[in-house]
């Protein structure tokens, strides 16, 4: 609340103060209510259900037949395999919540070219913050979750070219927002917005962003700790209703990392060998765009590449003491999607496409690094999926992070009434590269190996992960409002069961205790002002 009422109290004083330096022209309030009822069934683990064996649901094989592997510590360290899903309807819970999400924003506009522009943001689910506990009527909220969303200076026509500088908090969707987007669609719309400082050149043929937005700042503690995030974007507009686009993307994460702590002459061995010598990670992207329509159809494409060193990812896959100070980032990326809608009444619109996220699976063991005392892991580096706004699935692609994945889909959508929209839209999934687990044998829900502590003795999962088909239906009651429901089933593949390195940008494990399939549904309703 004091958070709350601070910033209020912030702006207040900056609209009373204005006048001082600026003649106002106009003020502008506007904002947004999205309300979100969601309703997953058979997909989060139970933690419930952990009987007979202890933690078997998360930790699938235990410790046995995975010693010395270089999992990645999203996976559980050495201890196991952690999962989120279990695709089994007797080892899984239904996950049943409405979140809501209000912004208020106000612009107001000094001259035709300068203007000051803040919103504040709230995300929450309904029943976090009711204020008695009915039993004993104590205030149980947990806090106050309005947040600074965004808050920037814009100002255009700079020295009397087609300049514009937008300074402060602000959102940053770059074409699509295929790898940096606001995060405003998908099952939780939290939103997303950046530190930064945004410049812009734009003429009719062509326009040209260039931005640097601060995503950590851990300089008080740290000589160069901060992450940093550079960009970028051209588009040429010369082609009617065509925009192709390209850009160039540079993250860098200078945050410290030490797998020990030693005295000196320590710490100076570690480095000459090479073992604990992190270097500042560097992710490198660079991607064109091509999108637009053409007569009856229309097309999304973007292919982009990484590279890099990703120290931040090696230090995670440390089995026994150190973690991989040499991995790399170099994969590639790429969204396709063509569509071509029939010039009658209810304006039917039948598409095409798919998606390919490079990754790799260096989890395995071999037989001579199993025996090796000084065995030094090598990290699995999948492509970055940076901040997509784009969701590919509501069961694992909830966070835009799906890779190490390849997928085809394909739908029709069409408006029976001028304000009414519906789609129907079929994908497939399928891992590019596939876990190695441990022998083993399967006893009901669980796998036992069948070498214990022989963690070189694997064999490789299934790639495929599954169908699923989704329904939705759009309905725009006004300008302003409009109301939305959908149907996801996921027709689970074997792949899907047996596990597979595919969610959190390739480094978190999403495998199950059975093979049931699973569903979603949510209602939406959306006002804009």
């Amino acid at each position: 609340m004091r958070l709350t009422m601070f910033i209020t109290l912030v702006a207040v004083c900056a609209t009373l103060a204005m006048p001082a330096f600026a003649e106002l022209q106009t003020v502008q309030v506007g904002g947004e209510i999205t309300i979100r009822g969601n309703w997953m069934m058979n997909v989060p683990v139970d933690p419930t259900s952990l009987s007979p064996v202890p933690f078997a649901n998360y930790l699938r094989w235990s410790a046995l037949g995975l010693a010395k592997r270089p999992l990645g510590s999203w996976s559980g360290g050495n201890a196991g395999i952690f999962s989120d899903f279990a695709w089994d309807q007797d080892n899984s819970n239904d996950a049943k919540y409405v979140s809501q999400r209000t912004r208020l924003n106000v612009k107001a506009d000094f001259t035709n070219d300068v203007s000051a522009f803040i919103e504040l943001d709230a995300y929450n689910n309904w029943g976090d913050n009711f204020r008695s506990d009915y039993v004993t009527g104590a205030d149980n909220r947990l806090g106050d979750n309005v947040v600074l969303y965004q808050a920037y200076i814009e100002a255009k026509n700079m020295w009397g070219i087609p300049l514009s500088a937008k300074i402060g908090r602000q959102e940053i969707s770059l074409g699509s927002g295929w790898l940096v987007g606001t995060n405003e669609g998908g099952v939780n719309p939290t939103g997303l917005s950046f530190d930064g400082v945004r410049l812009s050149y734009g003429v009719d043929v062509f326009s040209v962003d260039a931005f640097m937005a601060k995503l950590a700042e851990n300089g008080v503690v740290e000589q160069d700790g901060d992450v940093d995030l550079y960009g970028l974007y051209a588009s040429f507009k010369g082609i009617e209703d065509v925009s192709l686009d390209g850009y160039a993307l540079w993250l860098r994460d200078a945050s410290r990392l030490n797998d020990t702590n030693l005295i000196w002459f320590g710490e100076w061995i570690e480095n000459v060998l090479g073992l604990d010598d992190y270097d500042v990670t560097n992710l490198y992207t660079v991607g064109l765009r091509g999108a637009g329509t053409l007569g009856q159809f229309d097309f999304e494409a973007e292919f982009a590449y990484q590279w890099g060193d990703a120290g931040q990812v090696g230090f995670m896959f440390n089995p026994l003491v150190y973690g991989d100070a040499d991995a790399d980032f170099g994969q590639w990326a790429g969204n396709l999607e063509v569509g071509y809608t029939f010039d009658i009444a209810v304006q039917p619109r039948i598409f095409l496409g798919g998606a390919y996220f490079g990754g790799e699976d260096n989890r395995d063991l071999t037989f001579f690094q199993w025996l090796n005392p000084f065995y030094k892991p090598s990290a699995s580096v999948s492509f970055n999926r940076l901040f997509s706004n784009w969701q590919y699935s509501p069961f694992f692609d909830a966070d835009g992070a799906l890779s190490n994945v390849w997928l085809a889909k394909g739908g029709v959508s069409m408006k029976p009434m001028e304000t009414v929209e519906v789609a129907l839209m079929a994908t497939y999934f399928q891992a590019i590269e596939a876990f190695d687990a441990p022998l083993h044998v399967k006893l009901g829900r669980y796998r036992v190996p069948i070498l214990p502590f022989l963690s070189f003795a694997t064999s490789e999962n299934d790639k495929d992960l599954g169908w699923e088909v989704d329904l939705s239906a759009k309905y725009k009651y006004s300008e302003d409002l409009s109301f939305k429901v959908g149907y996801s089933h996921l027709f689970s593949g074997k792949g899907l069961t047996d596990g597979a390195y595919v969610t959190n940008n390739g480094l978190a494990f999403s495998g199950g205790t059975g093979d049931d399939d699973a569903d979603y549904v949510y209602v939406e309703t959306k006002l804009a002002f």
